[in-house]
């Protein structure tokens, strides 16, 4: 599997993408899953993560899951060269994951080689459970959720944004999830400008600094 789990920012993505990616230079095909930002509307983050990625030269095809029967979505994701699982709420991803059978249709497609990267809530979601998430993110966003298992495409839970420095995630809550998860899961810290990136089943942390603009 190839994966990139970023916190925040999308530096690291163009390299992932050279690395992973048949025929590359090319202009490819991203799916861009956005349901972890119903509950946000057209808050400005979620602007600014959209045009971010497209800003990278690619066509970015939108994705809600809970829109898609799960036959579609496997269509869907069939065309595409890469999928990205972008950030908002852990928990409304994870019930659009399961609403429709969409998470066992995109892990397939994950472990059978479909580049996957994830942002903030899509980074989380990638792991075994997103339980630890329980505090950075509104449990009620995901009403229907019977369990908190994750995709299990990775073993660590991803904490973003863990230098504090995004405002709804100061330190003082980086440091109580850390503290009250720790003991019960294997969690990965990331600074916004980190990723964790896994190719042929191992993983490093690597830089993910601002993209710059041309």
């Amino acid at each position: 599997m190839n994966l990139l789990l970023l916190s925040r920012h999308i530096g690291a993505v163009t390299p992932f993408l050279e690395g992973v990616v048949a025929g590359w230079p090319r202009p490819l095909r991203i799916g861009y899953v956005d349901d972890a930002q119903a509950p946000f509307s057209d808050a400005p983050f979620v602007v600014e993560e959209y045009d971010a990625l497209k800003g990278l030269g690619h066509e970015v095809i939108r994705i809600t899951l809970r829109d898609m029967p799960a036959s579609e979505l496997d269509r869907a994701l069939a065309g595409l060269d890469v999928v990205y699982v972008a950030s908002g709420s852990t928990f409304a991803l994870l019930e659009a994951l399961r609403s429709t059978g969409g998470g066992r249709v995109l892990s397939d497609r994950v472990r059978a080689g479909l580049p996957y990267i994830g942002a903030s809530a899509g980074s989380i979601v990638a792991g075994p459970d997103i339980t630890p998430a329980s505090l950075m993110d509104d449990p009620a966003d995901g009403p229907a959720l019977t369990s908190l298992d994750g995709l299990a495409l990775v073993d660590q839970v991803v904490i973003p944004h863990a230098d504090g420095l995004l405002p709804p995630y100061p330190p003082e809550l980086i440091d109580r999830t850390l503290k009250t998860y720790g003991a019960d899961y294997v969690l990965l810290p990331l600074r916004d400008d980190e990723a964790l990136l896994i190719r042929s089943g191992q993983g490093r942390v690597v830089d993910s600094a601002p993209a710059s603009r041309s």
